[in-house]
């Protein structure tokens, strides 16, 4: 198994969120720590013209609220929303669940359903484990699905993770960066 390049990152733009030093880029999009505007919006329920309109799907819902009340979820190594690179719709979320344990971080990802099928889950998919794997003391990125998900399990698989278990409700897939890397 080869490592995955890691993602170009985004020049800083003193315009720009405080954040967009951290902004991952794909040729796609664009994967930014969420804003505190958007967890407020995503929160009570306020809708925000630079979202797709079918964000916020329950799964970003979900992960909102982690963020807003998890500190290491706001850092470099956590939480992102998935934005087009052309016209910066926000189309859906990933994360890193910082911090490791043992070398090994977790991650998910969602993207709302206007948008699935265009290859943007693999994408972004990529770009995370990539970034992931750069991090301190990181060797391995994790993910699991429900069994009832197989396009999922196929995302995974794109972004070079490998299945290495399962039991009876889900699938449990790993990449371990190469010794020596």
């Amino acid at each position: 198994m080869s490592a995955v390049p890691p993602p170009s990152r985004a020049p800083q733009d003193p315009s720009a969120s405080p954040a967009a030093d951290a902004d991952l880029r794909t040729e796609r999009l664009v994967l930014r720590p969420w804003s505190d505007g958007d967890l407020a919006a995503v929160l009570d329920g306020t809708r925000r013209p630079h979202w797709a309109p079918d964000f916020p799907a329950e799964g970003d819902r979900v992960i909102a609220g982690f963020t807003a009340k998890t500190p290491a979820a706001r850092g470099v190594h956590g939480q992102r929303q998935i934005l087009e690179r052309d016209g910066g719709l926000v189309v859906g979320a990933i994360g890193l669940f910082w911090p490791p344990a043992e070398g090994s971080v977790t991650f998910g990802y969602g993207i709302v359903p206007s948008r699935r099928g265009r290859g943007y889950a693999s994408e972004a998919a990529r770009a995370l484990v990539a970034f992931a794997l750069t991090a301190p003391g990181v060797h391995t990125v994790c993910a699991d699905i429900e069994r009832g998900n197989p396009a999922s399990g196929r995302v995974l698989e794109k972004a070079g993770l490998e299945r290495w278990r399962s039991d009876a409700t889900h699938v449990y897939f790993r990449l371990t960066a190469p010794t020596g890397a």
